[in-house]
């Protein structure tokens, strides 16, 4: 395999390959260290991280479908300083860079998390903008522009490291959301977050899940999550992660296609924890026999006519 094809750099992250993993689905990356080569992944988006502990949802949290998945965690972690303190000492070892992904209830939470993440060890922040605000009605941050552009510019205000806001599909306008947290300052999107789905046993004409509802993940969701970052990859000018139901190089090629300059695994760790890298080597494969020397040459290359 030839590093240099693979080789990028993101919003000042220079990137091993462009394939990385999504939050919520590969732990802190030191779970895998037995089937993956962790410094050979762009980047690891560890679990999602609140400023205090939280226990997560009651009942059942997870159900398959189909074709993939619906989980309800809650986000289950923690709490920040935990993270600081026991975690991150321990997984600075594995020379990956660490994105972590943040969630808040209020936009003052979002900035006191960016600021206590400002630490060496940390590559860049994800901002989990599929939560509520409890200070403004429980409006979801990342269904409203104006919100979701708060929450960009107080972390942008609180951290010296690169800013990503994972935008959710539970929109009508996915690009007028990308368009407003780009002008707020945000340095990279990635996209997409989960659907909400839901599933009713009919046994005993009860949810499934203990939260009645949950985010549905895993191939099933590929070409929405595709033409989101197509859309997307379009209207802006900064760097796009794309990311659902990537299971092979294929559909990783795809999205490079769309337009995203990276991608995250998530739903197909579960499948096979090695998936990352299978990808990786799918990906250099496909370069090397269509004579291209790095996979720039890819993104944004789908040809319309």
């Amino acid at each position: 395999m030839d590093n240099s094809r693979l080789e990028t750099n993101l919003a000042g992250i220079q990137m091993a390959s462009p394939v990385m993993t999504a939050s919520g689905t590969f732990g802190y990356g030191e779970e895998f260290e037995g089937f993956v080569d962790l410094s050979l992944l762009g980047g690891v988006m560890v679990k999602g991280t609140t400023l205090l502990p939280r226990r997560g949802n009651d009942g059942a949290r997870m159900a398959e479908t189909p074709a993939g998945m619906l989980n309800s965690i809650g986000l289950e972690n923690p709490g920040v300083e935990y993270f600081l303190s026991d975690i991150l000492p321990r997984i600075k070892k594995y020379r990956m860079n660490v994105i972590v992904n943040i969630s808040g209830s209020s936009v003052s939470e979002y900035g006191e998390l960016a600021k206590r993440l400002d630490v060496d060890g940390v590559a860049a922040i994800e901002l989990n903008v599929s939560c509520p605000n409890v200070k403004d009605g429980g409006i979801i941050f990342g269904t409203d522009e104006k919100s979701a552009a708060a929450v960009v510019r107080e972390a942008k205000r609180n951290t010296h490291k690169p800013v990503v806001l994972k935008l959710s599909p539970n929109v009508t306008d996915i690009v007028a959301i990308a368009k407003a947290v780009e002008a707020a300052g945000a340095d990279a999107l990635s996209l997409i977050n989960t659907l909400m789905g839901m599933a009713i046993d009919i046994k005993t004409w009860r949810p499934v899940l203990g939260n009645v509802t949950g985010g549905l993940s895993g191939p099933c969701v590929k070409p929405v999550a595709l033409r989101m970052v197509w859309q997307v990859a379009n209207a802006v000018g900064i760097p796009v992660i794309g990311m659902g139901g990537i299971e092979t190089a294929e559909d990783a090629i795809e999205f490079f296609l769309a337009g995203a300059s990276a991608v995250a695994i998530g739903t197909a760790n579960f499948r096979d924890p090695a998936a990352t890298m299978k990808i990786i080597r799918g990906i250099d494969d496909y370069l090397k026999k269509r004579n291209l020397s790095n996979i720039k040459e890819l993104v944004g290359k789908m040809k319309i006519e």
